[in-house]
């Protein structure tokens, strides 16, 4: 018997990154179910999710919340867990921060999909609050609302009946961190809309990345490195990082902000490859620019490892320095990338294959959880 009462929880809706086309794709097999998330910036998200009834918190209503969310992280775990879920028999929350610290019904199943524990609470804690970047006030509050965040977020693990990894990086994470084990389901690419399209777009001599511009994505890497060699680089992307790596940035690189999905497309054809600097939990983009024939230059740690062959579908370099990019952008100059090759491997993560794959998982935990019940 399918579970009829379901709600799906999400982090906050402010853009359309990987962790809103997983939760695109769960509202498409549980059409009925509500979305719980922390704040809603209308018209943010595709029509299908923005014609949903979405639920938000108490900081919806808060000041200044657009341009400055994340001031309000010490409330986040509050938040989640003022939700009322309790009519709900299975919940389902996609979560890179506090999502799966929802507190569901005790005969409820919860099934949390990863996208990555706390990013700024544990793997990349010092990119964002490295001591040099941060105030003489922020320099000791900081520490102490993170110490909290930890134990919070440890603690509301135990809320979660089953995890699901979006990499096995996450994975190792996910057991690190709440010493639970997790399935990997890589998140959707769409590589139907992502392809070649003939010849209409010339192979361009300027290289992409495509990222969200926040500390740990290490942009300030490839904007080094471009300064260095004066190549041309395209980023597209937005984040409270983008004053401070304009300042620096050459010429030749070039800030695009916010693109629509054609625009993207468009930029990736054209590309020579996208870089990817900084360690992915996933890299939903990495697939992307694949599924284009466009090959990935890429640091070799997180998610990256999984889904880029060096000499096949990219390059990795193995260290956080700019002298460690620019070898590997030396080395990609003398390899010749299949684009047939690139589209296979890019194929494997398909909408269809993860939609499939995750409607599976949580159907067969939710028979196997029904039967346990009986069985009590």
């Amino acid at each position: 018997m399918k579970p009829q009462r379901i709600a799906l929880v999400h982090d906050w809706l402010t853009g359309r990154r990987g962790g809103e086309k997983v939760l695109e794709v769960l509202a498409e097999i549980f059409p009925e179910a509500p979305i719980f998330t922390l704040f809603h910036f209308p018209s943010s998200q595709v029509s299908s999710l923005e014609k949903r009834t979405i639920y938000t918190s108490f900081l919806q209503r808060w000041p200044a919340l657009k341009k400055h969310y994340r001031w309000y992280l010490p409330f986040f775990p509050l938040a989640i867990e003022l939700f009322n879920v309790q009519e709900f028999d299975l919940v389902i929350s996609s979560s890179h921060c506090v999502a799966k610290g929802v507190i569901p019904r005790p005969d409820a199943l919860h099934i949390s999909y990863i996208h990555s524990p706390i990013r700024y609470a544990w793997n990349q804690y010092f990119a964002y609050f490295a001591p040099q970047r941060l105030g003489f006030f922020a320099r000791r509050i900081i520490p102490l609302i993170i110490h909290y965040l930890r134990l919070w977020d440890v603690n509301s693990a135990s809320r979660v009946d089953y995890f699901i990894a979006n990499s096995q990086a996450v994975a190792e994470r996910i057991f690190k961190y709440y010493r639970r084990t997790a399935e990997v389901i890589h998140p959707p690419v769409d590589v139907d809309f992502f392809r070649p399209r003939g010849m209409g777009v010339a192979k361009g001599n300027y290289y992409l990345i495509v990222s969200a511009l926040v500390p740990y994505k290490r942009l300030d890497l490839a904007i080094e490195a471009a300064n260095r060699n004066k190549f041309p680089l395209k980023i597209v992307g937005c984040g409270p990082e983008e004053k401070r790596w304009r300042r620096v940035a050459g010429d030749n690189i070039e800030f695009l902000g916010a693109v629509s999905d054609e625009e993207l497309l468009q930029l990736y054809l054209g590309a020579r490859a996208l870089i990817v600097p900084g360690e992915e939990d996933f890299g939903i983009n990495i697939l992307e620019a694949q599924a284009c024939g466009v090959p990935v230059i890429a640091f070799g740690r997180g998610g990256a490892v999984e889904t880029v062959q060096p000499g096949v579908t990219g390059i990795l370099f193995s260290k956080l320095t700019v002298e460690s990019l620019l070898a590997a952008l030396d080395n990609f100059k003398d390899i010749t990338f299949n684009k047939s090759t690139l589209r296979k491997n890019a194929e494997q993560y398909s909408r269809k294959v993860f939609k499939e794959r995750i409607e599976n998982y949580i159907l067969e935990k939710w028979e196997q959880y029904q039967d346990k019940k009986q069985r009590i």
